[in-house]
């Protein structure tokens, strides 16, 4: 079984949370987004080796994308409730290598629909079923 076999519903709040940013902002791009995921994923590769992970300096909307996506997949980790009555059971948290790997698959989803559709390829493209 694949990624988006065990984890559709993880993939699935996380391009919600993108989408949500979308949303509010309308001029954002897929680059903004490729840059605030490769900047979540950075964070969680050093907190998976054990390392202090790098500063890193974000434009607003970056910072907002990583925020957003952030708070998903801390919640789908089991550490952080959300602000709505959203609860998981233990068997439905997410390890950490598991959120690297969905944050990773989704990376490389932006990537392949902004060379498809240009500066909001993706975004326009996941907008369909999302949201």
């Amino acid at each position: 079984m694949g990624l988006f076999d065990t984890h559709l519903d993880v993939l699935q709040n996380i391009e919600f949370a993108i989408v949500n940013v979308y949303e509010d902002r309308p001029a954002l791009t897929d680059y903004t987004v490729m840059k605030a995921l490769d900047a979540l994923i950075g964070l969680y590769r050093a907190e998976s080796l054990g390392h202090t992970p790098k500063e890193i300096s974000l434009e607003e909307d970056e910072a907002e994308v990583l925020d957003r996506v952030r708070t998903i997949c801390e919640w789908r980790m089991g550490r952080e409730k959300q602000t709505i009555d959203l609860t998981l059971d233990l068997d439905q948290l997410t390890s950490l290598d598991d959120t690297l790997s969905c944050l990773k698959k989704i990376r490389r989803s932006v990537e392949k629909w902004n060379g498809r559709g240009g500066s909001q390829g993706y975004l326009r493209f996941v907008s369909q079923y999302v949201g």
